[in-house]
């Protein structure tokens, strides 16, 4: 590791599987993490791995910080999706967030994650790469799983992987959704499973999905993960592939992920 890091660490952890991975990586390699849980559905499994775990919603910045600041914490990761479309749900959002919103010329995620890389860097706390204590996960180049693609899927993923970095240079998405080189869904506010259920449900069956960093990644945040819900969602909607930039993908449940994909037929690139 490049980076001189703290024996203390700070999470931000969001939905998912990835915030325990780091969280118990982390304490098996003597660091002490202290976790705000911005989500419900990991709160129990951070326990088993962190120090102290605080829960608070997104919008409880000030609460965040404070925590942060009581902790001693000078390093922090981000892991695991907060959803952008809290903002169109009248969150609890206290006074230092709506402040913080009120100065955004746009809400999309690269400019929302600066602006909070900021505002936490003016308290003395660092970002930290993503991928810091969990490089073990990223996918490595070649097809994982016993089925290869065929000339067709091909075809739609060389397209797909173009289209996906062109959107990704708008800040719109990281993923799209294709079917016989056409454009099914080009993923938005909604999220990747979301893209993939209403491509899929577009194209009725045998689409294909491509997920790729943006060209210019900010690696403290946003690196494209796919995991074991990916594939069922992809598998419920009738698509048959999925392929992700090799290198820059994080891959949670590996063994899983590999076995589903080998029971229900579908392929699994990365490129």
């Amino acid at each position: 590791m490049s980076v001189a890091l703290e024996q203390k660490q700070g999470l931000i952890a969001g939905d998912g599987l990835l915030p325990v991975k780091m969280a118990q990586y982390a304490k098996e390699n003597g660091f002490d993490v202290v976790a705000i849980s911005l989500s419900s559905d990991n709160y129990s499994q951070l326990k088993k791995y962190c120090s102290k775990v605080y829960s608070f919603c997104p919008g409880e910045v000030q609460k965040i910080e404070d925590a942060l600041v009581a902790e001693g914490i000078k390093q922090i990761t981000f892991l695991g999706k907060v959803s952008k479309t809290i903002l169109l749900k009248r969150p609890k959002f206290d006074s230092r967030a709506i402040e913080f919103m009120k100065k955004a010329i746009r809400l999309n995620d690269d400019k929302v994650m600066l602006m909070i890389i900021e505002e936490l860097e003016k308290i003395g706390i660092t970002i930290l790469d993503q991928t810091l204590f969990i490089k073990n996960l990223m996918i490595p180049s070649g097809i994982l799983g016993k089925h290869q693609p065929t000339q067709d899927q091909i075809d739609d993923v060389n397209y797909g992987y173009w289209l996906a970095k062109e959107t990704g240079k708008l800040d719109i998405g990281q993923s799209v959704v294709i079917k016989d080189k056409m454009i099914m869904a080009v993923e938005a506010i909604e999220g990747t499973d979301k893209c993939i259920k209403r491509g899929c449900k577009i194209a009725k069956k045998n689409s294909r999905v491509i997920k790729v960093a943006k060209p210019s990644q900010d690696k403290r945040f946003d690196i494209p993960a796919i995991g074991l819900r990916t594939l069922k969602t992809l598998k419920k909607y009738k698509g048959d592939l999925i392929a992700v930039e090799a290198g820059e993908t994080i891959i949670v449940d590996r063994e899983e992920v590999i076995k589903y994909a080998n029971k229900n037929n579908i392929v699994i690139m990365a490129v």
